[in-house]
């Protein structure tokens, strides 16, 4: 089957990949020519474990190809996904300007048949605006030429996008034609055959379900933030606390851990945009507001607690260990390291950092504005504070005894409650953590 996918972002990128391993001839089209040249080059945009080699495999099986013109193949594709970025707008809502500029190229170019799917997040109504849009650059041509469209939202992770992909929950598809669930049904049966489930809906719903499902998780993660900021003004431990809820098999555990608040590419910019589409349908997201108000508030926290702890940092060294938002990614968007970097250096403290993978992306956000180091016993060297914002797995066990040597202070704050206070005391440091008095 030969698929094009428009948007070589982590959307675009992990899914066309995924594709041409399942056995599909896939096409990766971009209208930026220097990511194209470097992926055509071996050069990966974005850290994603695994992704590098499977690009190269499936580039050297010429299932896997990269253009910045998707007209050279369009006559020769069943499906087109749209996976270009839908950035949010200053009222929350997401721009949809390059997924309608697809559609109309779609609509200017199409000859025979095809399928427009949506990969990319966007509010439910938005197919009907891809089919206007198709439909108005199909008059324009003056001709009559068959097409649908569907929605087919990712539920990739950031750092296990790979394994989400081939080995899925959930795969979500919303058509409105049998024609279009015939082809769908026939570009994901290898998952089926695996018993993967692939849930056929109509679009407003597959939408929808995106949006809800995203909104669920970030909901859990300030509803448990929320209760750890309570466990410490009232003397309770918020990890008692989460596996005693969390063992309730109507909660489970998945999303239950206190820290210092969510980032990425999706929980921020979907919680905003479900609130608009709220507001657009005379409809108050109550509790996705709230969802989204101790978030931003959470972000500060790791700052709160090295200002309790140490006073105040004018002339002291902070040292912040993990950048990215979560582990297995390079990725700091609304990264909650970066709020807590912007307040300390306007108290005027001395930052070093260190991050596995996010370095560059740090550079490339804020400068020269805090040191670049090269471990983290390299960043907390002469450190008043040291500060875990990011739970990465080489981050877990460090020599507290050289920490301790190349520190001039002592104080450790966890922002992800992975370190054992009774361990760290008993070195002589300092711990705070999240929802622990």
């Amino acid at each position: 089957m030969n698929i094009a996918i428009v948007g070589t972002g982590y959307v675009g990128l992990v899914s066309g990949t995924c594709f041409a391993e399942m056995g599909a001839h896939v096409t990766c089209v971009d209208v930026d020519a220097q990511k194209i040249q470097k992926l055509k080059d071996g050069i990966m945009p974005i850290y994603e474990p695994g992704l590098e080699e499977l690009v190269k495999r499936n580039v050297g099986f010429e299932r896997l190809k990269f253009t910045t013109d998707l007209t050279e193949v369009l006559d020769d594709v069943e499906v087109v996904f749209s996976a270009v970025g839908t950035p949010p707008d200053e009222d929350g809502s997401a721009d949809l300007k390059y997924v309608l500029a697809v559609a109309r190229q779609f609509g200017q170019h199409i000859n025979k048949y095809t399928i427009l799917v949506t990969k990319s997040t966007v509010p439910v109504g938005t197919a009907k605006k891809v089919k206007t849009a198709i439909q108005e650059e199909l008059d324009k041509r003056g001709v009559q030429v068959p097409f649908d469209v569907a929605s087919n939202p990712e539920f990739l992770k950031e750092g296990a996008a790979i394994k989400d992909f081939m080995s899925p929950d959930r795969v979500v598809v919303g058509t409105e034609s049998e024609k279009a669930k015939e082809v769908m049904t026939r570009l994901y049966r290898p998952l089926m055959l695996q018993n993967f489930r692939v849930i056929f809906m109509d679009i407003p719903s597959a939408e929808m379900t995106k949006y809800a499902a995203n909104a669920m998780l970030a909901t859990r993660i300030s509803f448990m933030n929320d209760i750890a900021n309570l466990c410490e003004r009232v003397g309770a431990n918020v990890d008692s606390v989460r596996k005693g809820i969390g063992s309730d098999s109507r909660i489970g555990t998945k999303f239950l851990y206190a820290g210092c608040g969510y980032g990425g590419s999706c929980f921020p910019k979907d919680v905003k945009a479900l609130v608009h589409t709220g507001m657009e349908n005379d409809y108050r997201m109550e509790v996705i507001e709230a969802v989204e108000r101790v978030n931003e508030k959470q972000k500060s926290i790791v700052y709160d607690k090295i200002i309790n702890a140490v006073g105040g940092v004018k002339g002291k060294t902070v040292t912040i260990i993990g950048l990215s938002f979560k582990p297995e990614t390079d990725d700091m968007r609304e990264a909650p390291a970066l709020v807590v970097i912007d307040k300390l250096l306007k108290d005027g403290a001395t930052i070093r950092v260190f991050d596995p993978v996010a370095m560059d992306e740090c550079k490339r956000r804020i400068g020269d504005a805090v040191t670049y180091c090269k471990n983290m016993y390299d960043a907390a060297d002469g450190a008043d504070v040291l500060a875990l914002m990011t739970e990465w797995r080489q981050f877990r066990m460090p020599s507290w005894n050289v920490i301790k040597k190349v520190m001039v202070g002592n104080v450790i704050v966890d922002g992800r409650n992975i370190y054992d206070r009774q361990e760290l005391e008993e070195l002589g440091f300092v711990y705070t953590c999240i929802g622990e008095k």
